[in-house]
This record gives C-alpha cells, structure tokens and sequence, in this order.
C-alpha cells in the first residue's frame, strides 16, 4: 500500500523530470564544459605574458652589428628575434609594413641608443620590448632612449579600441544567427530558406560594421584611421563569425551555438592579440590566434587605424575563408537534409520547420 511518502516522492520525481528534462540536463553539462573551457583558456594565455622571439631590427656600424645581433639573440628566454637592417629610413619602413615590432638605433659616436616602438600596434608589446632592450644595453654599459613611431591614439591610450570593437562584432554576429535559429528553427528547412537568412545576416552585417565604426570613431574619437576601412572590416567580420555560426547550427542544431562560442569567445578572444599581442602569449594561443576571426579582425583593425592599411590580406584572407566556408556549408547542409527528408516516406510534409528549443 503506497504511503504518503511515496507518493510525495513520486511526485517531487515527477516534477524534476518533467522541470529538467534530460536534453535539459545535457545542455547544462555542455554549458558547464564552456564555463571551464572559458576560464582555462583565458587564464592559460594571460596568466604570465612574456616576450619571445618579438622581430627586431638593429641598425649598428657593420663592425659591432653581428655581435650585437648575436648577443641579442641569445638572451635568456629568448624574447627577441633580433636581425640587421640596413638603415634607420629601412627600420621604419619595416615597422609600418608591421614586419618587426621594434628598432634598436645605435648610436656610434655616443652611448645613448635609442628603440623605435609602435604603441599602436599594442602598448604591452612595446612595453615588453623596451624593458627587454633597456635591461640588455645596461649589462653593455649604455642607454636607451624609446621613440614611438606609432603612437596610440589620445582616444586609445592603451590600443585596446580594435580589439573591442572587433569582440563587439564577433558578439553581434553569432548573437544575430542564435537568433535567427531560436525564432525559426536551428536547421533551415531548404536551401531558399538558408539563402534568406544569410541574405538577411549580409544586411545586418553591413549596419553593424557601419554601427562599430562611428561608435569608435566619430562618435567616442577612440581610433583614428579609415570610417569606410573600418565599416567593410566590420561587415566582413559580421558576416564571417554569423556564417560560421549558421553553419555550425545547420550542423549541430542548437548546439551549434554552444560550439560557435567555444570557436570565437573560449579559443578566438583570448588569442586575438588584443590585450597581449601574439608575441606575449603562450605558443598554443600564437598559433591559433592568427587563423581566428578575432584574432584577424583585431590585426586588420589595427592596421587600418595604425598602419595606413598595411600588412591586410592575410587577416582579409582568414575572414574571407570564414564567410566563405560558412556560406557553402550553410547552404549545402540544408540541401542535403532536403534532400533526406524527400527521401523518407511522408518527407514532404516532415521537412517544413527546422529544429527548434523546447517550449
């Protein structure tokens, strides 16, 4: 005979499953992954920055250049990637093409030398130079005197702007796919139904990279530099990381979402160069970062702003693949699950919604 008990039991059982299902409790664990990925992936790049192999040119009499070179390279650690350039007009070129972060200037006649920075292309990297080359002309009983070159603009003192404006638009692109998934289905239906979306995601791009780039620059005076530059910037990286995303829920469903967020926010900000450019982090973070779209965008925008556009058709590139593969895979996936459903008895009338969250 069932007592009290046992039927509130089984009701309080009843109320749990029914309030988290197990799709629910799936979700939560996947969540809880990201939360862990997040905090390793951030902690594991930022933790402990330091310079290795950072291009550095060195102008010097022919007579000390191979040995000042030399010993340049061979500093503990190695946080220099030092090499000899011809001349100071050459050194400079060299910096606003962005193929070395640095000059070091001897000065034959005296003992002050002096370090060409870019600050604009990140303020900690430059930083870290100046500490490195400054530590190591004291052990040869000589001084430094820094000069920038490409100082950070007076709205973007520490040249962070690029990186957050780039992490806005990769935010509104994948926000603007999720979306587009959760009002109408994960997986588009057909392939007319995907081509809308990402016609409609092509709109939406062109008004955030506009948007992103009066707000930075216009409006906040945060970065100098090209409005219609940063404006097609903006809108290619939209597009890209919104593509990308629409493609990984035409893969996943609903869980595409969780792996856009684990490609572009877990693995993409940390190693973006934003905060610590990719000369200070960790290899695992140096190597992903470039191939990223934030890591791209933030690069490109700091081109645009800095370096008159210069050194762009590899970021380009990387964000083109991603619009691009983005775009077929988009595409192709509903296609293909058209085509499936056709093929099933009764796949016709089966194929009208796409995936979509549990009410």
């Amino acid at each position: 005979m069932a007592t009290l008990g046992d039927d509130t039991r089984t009701t309080f059982l009843g109320e749990v499953k029914s309030a988290v299902t197990t799709r629910a409790a799936l979700l939560v664990v996947g969540v809880l992954g990201l939360m862990i990925a997040f905090i390793t992936s951030y902690t594991g790049a930022f933790h402990h920055p330091k310079p290795t192999d950072v291009p550095l040119a060195v102008v010097a009499p022919a007579q000390v250049s191979g040995q000042l070179v030399g010993k340049l390279d061979r500093l503990a650690g190695s946080p220099l990637d030092p090499r000899p350039v011809a001349s100071e007009a050459e050194a400079r070129r060299q910096i606003a093409d962005r193929t070395i972060d640095g000059a070091l200037i001897v000065d034959p006649r005296g003992s002050t030398d002096r370090l060409l920075v870019a600050s604009g292309g990140g303020a900690s990297l430059s930083q870290a130079v100046e500490l490195v080359v400054h530590a190591a002309e004291k052990a040869q009983n000589r001084t430094v005197r820094t000069v920038d070159v490409t100082p950070a603009y007076r709205g973007d003192t520490r040249s962070l702007s690029s990186f957050y404006l780039v992490v806005g638009w990769c935010v509104g692109g994948y926000l603007c796919a999720a979306i587009l998934a959760i009002s109408a289905g994960a997986r588009p239906a057909n392939g007319q139904r995907a081509t809308i979306r990402l016609a409609a995601l092509a709109l939406y791009s062109i008004a955030a990279g506009l948007a992103g780039a009066i707000v930075v620059g216009p409006a906040l005076g945060a970065l100098p530099g090209s409005l219609f530059g940063l404006w097609g910037l903006g809108a290619l990286t939209v597009f890209a990381v919104g593509a990308t995303t629409l493609a990984f829920q035409g893969l996943l469903g609903i869980l595409g979402i969780g792996l856009a967020i684990l490609v572009i926010v877990v693995l993409g900000n940390p190693s973006a160069g934003g905060a610590y450019p990719y000369a200070l982090l960790p290899p695992f973070w140096h190597a992903i970062g470039p191939a990223l779209p934030p890591g791209a965008g933030t690069w490109a925008a700091r081109s645009v702003a800095y370096f008159r556009g210069n050194a762009l058709t590899g970021p380009l590139l990387v964000l083109s693949a991603w619009a691009v593969g983005g775009t077929l895979l988009t595409v192709g996936l509903s296609l293909f699950r058209r085509k499936g459903d056709a093929d099933r008895p009764g796949g016709g009338a089966a194929a009208g919604d796409g995936e979509r969250l549990p009410g």
